[in-house]
């Protein structure tokens, strides 16, 4: 049998492979806890499976097939055979929650050290105090001011250049650098940014007068 290393599925607990057919590639699935397995062909013209008369669609519904097309789309055939999936093979991995993933990152302990005081608490002060003189100096800030933009977005624009200014890394995604907000927001029940918050109102309020 020709075909391509299986890959795991998360549509339902099953690995997936191509075969090389005579009449073009076929793609089969297999559950853990299903004997008979999911098959169907590839159309050359839209690249779609279509499932056998005889593939139990309850058991392999068209988002498993087209989660396994997707999948093995460019992977090499090789010699195999087939292969017996136990539910160890398919059993779902506990991906951490974005939050706990940051928490746990140096990029996270660097912000934090940087914003303590000496007795280990996050300094409300220190921060605002920080957030809102770079406000102030900021052409970017005073630009997006100018064109009458709103607290929240100029919050996430200071935030973002703040927090990957003090950890080095400017390649932190705009999700981590959320998850970092909002995770020193919670510091405080009435959040941790109502200082910078106000003043940014002051500066949009002055801006309209003018």
């Amino acid at each position: 049998m020709l075909r391509t290393k299986a890959v795991k599925l998360t549509v339902i607990p099953a690995m997936a492979f191509r075969i090389k057919q005579p009449d073009g590639p076929s793609i089969t699935i297999q559950r853990a806890d299903y004997e008979a397995a999911g098959i169907a062909s590839i159309s050359r013209t839209s690249g779609e499976a279509i499932p056998s008369k005889n593939t139990n669609m309850k058991m392999y519904p068209a988002e498993a097939f087209k989660e396994a097309v997707e999948k093995t789309n460019g992977l090499p055939y090789k010699r195999g055979k087939g292969m017996k999936v136990t539910k160890e093979m398919v059993k779902e991995e506990k991906v951490k929650p974005v939050e706990e993933v940051i928490i746990d990152s140096e990029e996270y302990q660097k912000v934090v050290d940087h914003y303590s005081d000496k007795n280990g608490r996050l300094s409300y002060d220190l921060l605002n105090k920080d957030f809102i003189k770079f406000a102030k100096s900021s052409s970017i800030v005073r630009k997006m001011i100018e064109e009458g933009t709103t607290v929240a977005k100029l919050r996430n624009y200071i935030s973002s250049h703040k927090i990957r200014n003090i950890t080095g890394n400017d390649k932190l995604s705009d999700k981590q650098v959320k998850a970092m907000v909002d995770l020193l927001d919670e510091a405080y029940v009435k959040g941790i940014f109502k200082d910078l918050n106000e003043e940014l109102k002051k500066m949009l309020g002055k801006n309209k007068k003018k």
